[in-house]
């Protein structure tokens, strides 16, 4: 199995946060802070990840923050962050060793009011790190962590909540009283699900039951950050087994019904999961939610059309309950209705529309529905699409004939070009034309 190229711009970008975020630590402490590496990059570190973001938490109040640093910038100055840009000067490279710019948060240590927008905290106080490690979402990102110590990483983690031991065991467990935590901001449902899946921890019998009981709160939470997870989560990038892992937490823990707009949720030990598991490394977003899609709503008994046109409606109303962009959309409402193409009409279709079909945006993913519902079907038409993309003339070739060409034969522009120039490019996709001279004498003749 090939490996991707490794990505070296990324891992320079990285790099420079972390050093960004090491200077911020040692500038602040220079002036008699305490001052640690906090959340997220502590857990990567303690995992043996590459952390890509790297925040910096501190006793200093962000106008303390913003006097010491040129480049700082009070993003959310009344919740304790300031926002400090680290560029090539400021992290010590030279002209022939440019580094990528690095862009670190800064907040002062603070303890939450009530949060009567389930999202944000009405009000700060600003505190001390114990008290600040309380108001966090889960252990495993409530820890810090002293970059500027001897000795091994978690010897340098500065832990008040058991964070450590949860990351040794391999728990997802909230802070203090989950039902406060999912109270303050229920997105946290779908994070506690997102870092098991992708982490393959648990999720602690607490906190699960917590995230059970309250998953109808998910509805208060807005459309957009509830889409944003489940990318996160369903994402190309993400390993299938992981995405996988991520939708059987959501169904087991009542979160598909407020996601999804379902009736009803799905007991797993009956359901049958065929498309979901024929997903594979390259499907993205779009395939696999329209899996998911299918397998919960047992399309596999219905044939293609109804599964499409159901598939179609579902995806419609995804639209607005998880704010898919157009191009999302165009996605799902494509691969369901290239479906039907796939199962229905990919026997008798003529070449060139093989050819059309199978370099069309839709074709990989209608191929992962038809996998999942008829595997034989689907290694036919693999193995075709394999043939006519070996053949010289290819899949989807660049037409030899165009509307100028048209037009310069004497042609006025109409409603038949499109007809016209679709009757040449066949011709060339199926051999029947073999010059563009010949192609273009295909698009001027008129029709029997």
């Amino acid at each position: 199995m090939s490996r991707p190229e490794p990505d070296h711009r990324s891992d320079r970008k990285r790099a420079a946060a972390e050093r960004g975020a090491v200077e911020i630590v040692r500038a602040l402490r220079g002036q008699g802070k305490t001052a640690y590496l906090a959340g997220g990059c502590v857990r990567d570190t303690l995992l043996g990840l590459a952390p890509t973001d790297f925040d910096v938490a501190t006793n200093a109040t962000p106008d303390e923050v913003l006097e010491l640093f040129d480049d700082a910038h009070a993003v959310g100055k009344s919740f304790g962050v300031v926002i400090v840009r680290f560029g090539r000067v400021s992290l010590g490279e030279t002209a022939g060793s440019p580094s990528p710019a690095a862009t670190i948060e800064v907040a002062t240590f603070r303890r939450e009011g009530a949060y009567s927008d389930k999202r944000r905290p009405d009000s700060v106080e600003f505190c001390g790190p114990d008290e600040d490690a309380k108001r966090r979402d889960f252990t495993i990102n409530a820890m810090f962590l002293d970059p500027l110590a001897d000795g091994p990483v978690e010897r340098r983690v500065i832990d008040t909540v058991g964070g450590l031991d949860d990351i040794r065991d391999g728990i997802i467990r909230a802070v203090g009283n989950p039902a406060d935590r999912l109270a303050e901001d229920h997105l946290r449902a779908l994070r506690a699900v997102r870092f098991a899946s992708r982490f393959g921890f648990a999720i602690e019998p607490v906190t699960g039951a917590a995230i059970r009981e309250h998953a109808a709160d998910l509805q208060g939470v807005s459309p957009e950050r509830i889409g944003d997870e489940l990318r996160r989560m369903l994402g190309r990038r993400v390993p299938v087994e992981a995405r996988r892992r991520a939708i059987e937490l959501i169904e087991c823990l009542n979160l598909a019904i407020p996601i999804l707009g379902s009736e009803q949720g799905v007991q797993l030990s009956g359901a049958s999961w065929s498309v979901l598991d024929a997903i594979g490394s390259s499907s993205d977003f779009p395939t696999t939610l329209l899996a998911w899609l299918h397998d919960r709503e047992g399309l596999g008994r219905a044939n293609a059309d109804k599964a499409s046109d159901r598939l179609v409606a579902r995806s419609r109303l995804l639209r607005r309950s998880i704010v898919l962009s157009n191009e999302e959309t165009d996605d799902l409402v494509g691969i369901s209705r290239g479906l039907v193409h796939l199962e229905r009409g990919w026997t008798g279709a003529s070449v060139s529309q093989r050819k059309r079909w199978a370099a069309s945006d839709w074709f990989d993913g209608a191929l992962v529905l038809l996998n999942g519902r008829n595997p034989d079907a689907a290694s036919r038409v693999q193995s075709d699409r394999n043939s006519l993309a070996s053949d010289p003339i290819g899949l989807a070739p660049e037409p030899w004939v165009s509307g100028d060409d048209l037009i310069a034969s004497g042609l006025r522009p109409g409603p038949d070009f499109k007809e016209r120039l679709a009757r040449a490019y066949d011709a060339q996709l199926e051999g029947s034309a073999a010059t563009a001279h010949e192609a273009l004498q295909v698009a001027l003749a008129d029709p029997d």
